[in-house]
């Protein structure tokens, strides 16, 4: 419609001047013009209706009349009394700011903010520990501002003090010293070379991004890495990536594909045990913010998730090469110790509510093989996809958070201790095969044929053997059983470490032929500095005391030294082919050299009151979590589930 029929005529002289005269004959307005101003008119009435109905009733709670109206007085602008989040390179576009858009948060006047905020505690006699109620919110926003309030506070006056941890032998304290040293050349290299990227690559340098990442800059290490140097007492170096987390950690805006896996173990698990050590929320909020970024992953018919997620638009998928497009059960099984800590943590049921659901599926589906469950399930119909058993790569994580989940729950949990207990049973009657010369080792199975190989992955199983056995989960005469079988599955995996030219073991050693514990195609040979072997020594080392243990692994420490440290002394990186003389390297830190197998190799030389197995479960990337109702780093109120 032309602009000209919408308005009265005019009537022009000579000289086109217009002359302001009676309208013509026609009505002013057609009928369907008056029938497009009325539904003009009408919209806007309805949106305005609509509007007012999602507008915060401020002034309905007790809150309007005790505090923001007496505290009107006190200064112009008190953002509903809420302080500023203290971050000077956050995005003005992320997900808090537009969420929290109803209490503005301009950064200019922080410091008038403070002040104003102290003068409303001594008013009001309000503690600094409070947290002050926030009128009418929706639990997503109420949960983010309360994860704010008086966060310095907290880092100073609730911190946990672990102990030092430091073995009287001068040997050990020597060698304890040599890791440490090994984790700051790590970490020191990485800041230099690297800050900020996700890893480093030290031979050449710069920065590095594994495709589990995507292409963005999140800091993995940093995330991955802190309470490792926590751990270690590196306070300094640890205040360092505290500020890098709290000024740049962030998902928006980050449209490639992610892992969802990967990302929670390592930055919500690696964040949670900052949370738990420290106090300081700033950790608790920032693994809030990325857990909700992996939530539209879980929303298929099943509640399983996919595996990778796009964070900035939601959207998620499987990878191509997974059978049938379907989900990992390491990936799908090993979410429950994160979101069980950070639904007690923040007081939300969604988080516990969503691995339950896993947790319950996986239970009552069937297995054909007692309790092994194969490696891939759909997530549209809950089914499980081809039969391939593994309790290596694929599967690994999902068998050892069943028995952590029980320890973790303080022993309470029974359908964990249940689920454990059939599946170590099919894993032992199933999967456990020995050589002719006595070396055992845990194989995998496809379509009820055996493949006779270990992958670097399976030599976590020791640790998971052994704490199931230490930890009362069988009674007597098959806790000795477990025991001696993650005695005799350890005994191989170091058998990988002593056949190899390196002494550091490959990613998957066979059982079949002339090869015993040794790798057989070249692809096999590489070494990414994986904590695996370490990990199950650590766990054998804590729990019967063998000197062998402690040995193995500074064997292994020396092995890494000489091998992957990179020309210039600027990191460590993985290699190519253990069975070189001279491997080359593939020139990558990766995160977990510093979440997982320095860590392990610092703990070996401790003694056992550092992260004690009373108070501590670690999650599968070697982040300790606090055993609930022993830890008093467990949160004290336990929300109550749906």
């Amino acid at each position: 419609m032309s602009t000209r029929s919408l308005l009265p005529t005019h009537q022009r002289n000579s000289s086109g001047i217009i002359i302001l005269g009676p309208p013509s004959s026609r009505s002013i307005l057609r009928m369907k013009e008056k029938y497009f101003f009325f539904g003009v008119i009408v919209s806007f009435m309805f949106f305005c209706f609509i509007g007012m109905i999602y507008l915060p009733d401020l002034k309905s709670t007790q809150l309007y009349n005790r505090y923001i109206k007496p505290a009107d007085s006190l200064g112009p602008n008190l953002l509903g009394l809420v302080p500023p989040i203290e971050s000077h390179g956050h995005n003005s576009n992320n997900e808090d700011n537009y969420e929290l858009a109803v209490l503005p948060r301009p950064r200019a006047r922080f410091d008038d903010e403070r002040r104003l905020r102290k003068k409303i505690e001594e008013h009001f006699n309000i503690s600094q520990e409070a947290v002050i109620p926030i009128p009418n919110l929706n639990p997503k926003i109420r949960s983010h501002i309360n994860l704010d309030v008086s966060q310095s506070s907290r880092i100073t006056n609730a911190t946990i003090d672990l102990p030092d941890g430091a073995d009287p032998d001068p040997d050990i304290a020597k060698k304890r010293d040599f890791i440490k040293n090994m984790t700051i050349i790590s970490w020191d290299n990485y800041k230099k070379y690297a800050w900020g990227e996700n890893e480093l690559r030290p031979v050449s340098k710069r920065g590095h991004s594994s495709s589990i990442f995507g292409t963005s800059k999140l800091g993995a290490t940093i995330v991955d890495g802190m309470d490792t140097l926590w751990i270690m007492g590196l306070k300094d170096r640890f205040n360092d990536g505290r500020i890098w987390i709290q000024e740049n950690l962030t998902l928006d805006g980050v449209r490639t594909e992610m892992s969802v896996f990967e990302t929670i173990i390592r930055f919500v698990g690696g964040l949670l045990t900052c949370y738990a050590f420290t106090k300081d929320e700033m950790f608790l909020r920032k693994s809030v913010e990325i857990a909700e970024k992996m939530l539209p992953a879980f929303d298929t018919p099943t509640g399983l998730p996919y595996s990778l997620i796009k964070p900035d638009t939601g959207s998620s998928k499987n990878y191509i090469w997974a059978s049938q497009s379907s989900s990992i059960l390491a990936e799908v099984g090993t979410l429950y110790l994160e979101f069980s800590f950070l639904t007690s943590a923040t007081g939300d049921p969604k988080y516990l509510d969503k691995v339950e659901k896993i947790r319950s599926l996986l239970d009552s589906n069937s297995k054909p093989y007692d309790g092994l469950y194969p490696l891939y399930i759909n997530p549209k119909s809950g089914k499980f996809g081809s039969q391939h058993f593994s309790v290596g790569a694929l599967g690994d994580s999902f068998y050892e958070y069943l028995i952590k989940t029980w320890l973790f729950s303080n022993k309470k949990d029974v359908v964990a201790l249940r689920m454990y207990n059939e599946a170590v049973d099919a894993i032992d009657k199933h999967l456990v095969q020995r050589t002719q010369s006595g070396l055992v080792y845990l194989a995998d199975m496809r379509y009820g044929r055996l493949e006779h190989k270990m992958g670097h992955l399976t030599c976590f199983a020791p640790g998971m053997f052994s704490l199931g056995a230490k930890s009362s989960a069988h009674d007597q005469k098959r806790a000795d059983h477990f025991m001696q079988l993650a005695a005799d599955i350890a005994n191989t995996c170091h058998e990988s470490y002593t056949r190899t030219a390196t002494k550091i073991g490959p990613e998957t050693f066979w059982f079949s032929g002339d090869l015993e514990a040794q790798s057989g195609k070249r692809t096999d040979r590489y070494y990414i500095l994986r904590p695996d072997v370490i990990e199950g020594w650590f766990y054998m080392w804590r729990l019967t005391k063998d000197p062998k243990y402690r040995q193995w692994a500074w064997d292994a420490a020396q092995a890494i030294e000489k091998s992957c440290l990179a020309p210039d002394g600027t990191g460590y990186s993985g290699i190519t082919d253990v069975d070189s003389a001279k491997p080359k390297y593939d020139d990558v830190q990766q995160s977990f050299w510093l979440a997982e197998t320095l860590k392990y190799l610092y703990l070996i030389f401790s003694n056992d009151e550092l992260i004690s197995f009373d108070q501590w479960v670690f999650n599968t990337e070697g982040h300790p979590l606090p055993i609930r109702n022993l830890n008093p780093a467990f949160p004290e109120t336990v929300p109550q589930t749906n």
